[in-house]
């Protein structure tokens, strides 16, 4: 089974072409800057070729055309007709509390996504825009969305409620949902598949690192908790996110600052963060390099970053009465073998070997980073939330024949 997978941002569009069971890639790509100057298309092959088209793309819609016919083309193409395509599988960042696993797309589904629009104003719009796309241009063609919260369904309600009157709740569903679910499933499967264990029998806790970053406790293979609340700002200091931050220092610079409450979300979303501290960059790389040039503001900004990670991480073993395996993954815990030892070092009173000859160096591989004979296994695994959309996506719609 052919089966896009599609993740719909504001101005881009992310695009794997799957064979399923086979898991193999076929195709995958980006349409980027759409509705802007410089609209472009990069799209790559299984065989290693790549090319990159620029034209005008003013629509989501019209940037899905661009790739499909790019995917049945003569020159770039990997199959011969839409017709092998057999479904497509969504990104879809906020279900709320509407679904606890993926589902088969319908009216009903999408009208319930849509309600949830004020949970994530910034995500789910350009996810339904690929949902009316492919309805639009493939009609007959099974899709499947795939929730980051919906892995975070299985949080108890003593960890997802805030200490907010239980009224605004009732009203407006204001409680934590937590995000990177498809990442924090992966990982965690894949961790226990690696060291031949059964999931429902392990302690894992997740660290999910790049510039949005969050941390997740899974107990038994559910989701314990996350770092992530209702919105993705709660939690690590990330690449421009705030992460934690007491409200009444939030309301202290609105009034100071004279600002209103979009200005405010612009600060502590855009503005923020690694970026916000150092005043170099949002990116790791940058911020290591300053640090490393004698940058002082860049030096305590990585300090609070490990030091965010690890208190997590200690608060999570708490919350689970232990851990088996810690893992890390996305750009910065698959790649930044600096990050990995900063914040597991020093932890042998939870169990943690840490071996620094097998974590130097290595990058995007999947590895078991501690001593033969540590209590706590410390892994990287890199990511691959596409293929999770995939294989949901294979299952629901075989399980509709």
């Amino acid at each position: 089974m052919k089966i896009i997978v599609l993740n719909c941002g504001s101005s881009s569009i992310k695009y794997q072409l799957f064979d399923l069971p086979s898991k193999e890639v076929l195709a995958k790509g980006l349409v980027d800057k759409i509705g802007l100057k410089g609209s472009l298309i990069k799209h790559a092959r299984n065989d290693g070729s790549e090319v990159k088209l620029e034209g005008e793309i003013l629509d989501h819609q019209i940037g899905i055309e661009y790739l499909l016919g790019i995917l049945i083309s003569e020159k770039y193409g990997s199959i011969k007709s839409l017709d092998e395509i057999q479904a497509v599988g969504h990104r879809v960042v906020h279900a709320g509390e509407k679904f606890n696993g993926s589902v088969y797309i319908t009216p009903e589904v999408v009208a319930a996504l849509e309600e949830c629009i004020d949970l994530a104003p910034l995500h789910n719009p350009p996810n339904l825009k690929g949902i009316y796309s492919i309805t639009k241009l493939l009609p007959e063609i099974p899709q499947v969305g795939v929730f980051d919260t919906a892995f975070h369904q299985t949080m108890p309600d003593y960890v997802y409620l805030y200490g907010i009157p239980y009224s605004l709740y009732e009203k407006y569903k204001i409680r934590r949902y937590g995000f990177h679910g498809s990442s924090h499933r992966y990982v965690s499967q894949r961790a226990a598949e690696m060291l031949g264990k059964k999931l429902d029998e392990l302690k894992i806790i997740t660290c999910h690192l790049g510039n949005g970053a969050s941390i997740a406790a899974i107990k038994n293979g559910k989701s314990l908790d996350t770092s992530m609340g209702m919105t993705p700002i709660e939690g690590l200091m990330m690449g421009t996110r705030t992460g934690d931050l007491d409200i009444g220092a939030f309301i202290q610079i609105m009034n100071k600052e004279e600002i209103d409450i979009n200005t405010a979300n612009t600060l502590v979303n855009k503005h923020s963060g690694m970026l916000g501290v150092s005043g170099v960059s949002s990116d790791m790389r940058d911020v290591e390099h300053a640090a490393a040039d004698g940058n002082e503001r860049a030096k305590v900004t990585l300090e609070m970053y490990y030091y965010r990670i690890r208190k997590y991480i200690g608060a999570y073993a708490a919350a689970m009465g232990g851990v088996d395996v810690i893992v890390f993954t996305g750009g910065v815990g698959e790649n930044d073998s600096i990050t990995r030892y900063l914040t597991t070092k020093d932890m042998e009173f939870m169990g943690i070997q840490f071996d620094q000859a097998k974590n130097e160096g290595l990058r995007g591989k999947e590895a078991i980073l501690s001593k033969d004979d540590s209590r706590v296994k410390v892994m990287v695994i890199p990511t691959n939330e596409e293929l999770v959309i995939a294989l949901d996506t294979f299952e629901i719609v075989n399980s509709l024949k």
